[in-house]
């Protein structure tokens, strides 16, 4: 897998990350089956990319990075789906987390 592709399929599973923290929510503790099934589906799904990208990125860096993304993306959709609340310091916590991901994309 080249370099290029590997970004993609991180940033992807960060993304899927941030569905599977939302359908987890939606599951209610694995009460409902729709919902528990695509958590489910999400998780192996973003596993696989993140397993995919680690061929050719740094463990490291790439961990790094999608927790960042995933942190970031779960805290965004809290706030959109469920009324969570954004105050200054948070929104302090996702500039930091987005300059730390741009920061390991250039290094």
């Amino acid at each position: 897998m080249s370099r290029q592709l590997a970004w993609l399929a991180l940033v992807t599973a960060g993304v899927l990350d941030v569905g599977w923290a939302v359908s987890m929510k939606y599951a209610e503790g694995y009460t409902r089956l729709g919902w528990s099934l695509l958590s489910l589906a999400l998780l192996a799904a973003f596993v696989f990319l993140l397993g995919r990208a680690l061929q050719a990125l740094e463990v490291g860096v790439a961990y790094a990075v999608w927790t960042g993304v995933g942190a970031v993306g779960t805290l965004v959709m809290g706030v959109v789906l469920f009324g969570e609340v954004l105050s200054g310091m948070k929104l302090a916590g996702i500039l930091l987390v987005m300059v730390g991901i741009a920061t390991l994309k250039l290094a």
